[in-house]
């Protein structure tokens, strides 16, 4: 085979090899690994959550034995649970804002709630001793700062792709290859979760 032909052969994959390595290197992957980076940490955000969800009803029956004339507690914190595990949650609920927000909301509200009954268990001296109770309690604590942690890492996550999709070189592969992908949504705090508690003596 003469040089000049084997030349010609060569150069064709050196020149896809360069045009990979060029385009790998100049972030077309960025969006796409932040998304997905972003997705992740939002599971682990909806596991958390899912976990607590699942130990409230077992709380709830500890409480109930001790605290039968807290029943308006009680049937609040059944409530918000059901609220909250009814809201429809799925990939969409990161981009899309309003359904973003009725997640949070209905979590916020199982969060008052569940502050509420375990408020409670203070005035009960013979529940603050039982074993389950303290078992229980100390799997919600838990899980309310692994729930904390989780949404930290997913802020972190949206934060670096929401960045992505604005600057450069991001900006450009979303307004080409990436255009139907959208901001994601981030936890926001509450007006009322912003207010001062007035402590009075």
């Amino acid at each position: 085979m003469p040089a000049s032909r084997l030349a010609t052969r060569l150069r064709l994959p050196v020149l896809l090899l360069t045009l990979g390595l060029a385009l790998g290197g100049c972030g077309i992957n960025g969006i796409p690994t932040a998304e997905e980076q972003a997705k992740a940490k939002w599971s682990d955000v909806l596991n958390q959550y899912q976990r607590r969800s699942d130990l409230i009803p077992n709380l709830v029956e500890t409480v109930k034995g001790y605290a039968q004339q807290e029943k308006d507690v009680l049937t609040q914190v059944v409530e918000a649970r059901a609220k909250a595990t009814s809201v429809r949650v799925d990939a969409s609920t990161i981009t899309d804002p309003a359904q973003f927000k009725q997640f949070q909301d209905a979590q916020t509200q199982l969060s008052g709630a569940l502050g509420r009954l375990l408020a409670v268990s203070e005035a009960y001296p013979d529940l603050k001793s039982n074993q389950n109770f303290l078992a229980l309690q100390s799997q919600i604590e838990g899980t309310e700062n692994r729930i904390a942690v989780a949404r930290r890492d997913y802020i972190e996550a949206v934060r670096v792709y929401n960045t992505e999709l604005k600057t450069f070189p991001g900006a450009i592969w979303a307004s080409t290859l990436y255009r139907n992908n959208k901001p994601m949504e981030t936890f926001t705090i509450s007006e009322q979760q912003m207010q001062v508690p007035k402590v009075k003596f």
